[in-house]
């Protein structure tokens, strides 16, 4: 294997590697905003259910 087909496997590999890390915090982020609709949801359901 040649230096440059190393340093372009090591490169895909990084590459790889950041894209998952971005998709695990975009995860994240989509369930923290599922979890503050779901209380904001319940919230409305106790006003209305107190009216």
């Amino acid at each position: 294997m040649t230096t440059t087909a190393k340093i372009a496997a090591a490169l895909m590999v990084l590459l790889t590697l950041s894209s998952c890390g971005n998709t695990i915090r975009g995860i994240g982020k989509d369930t923290a905003n599922t979890v503050n609709a779901t209380q904001d949801a319940g919230r409305s359901v106790d006003r209305a259910a107190k009216k």
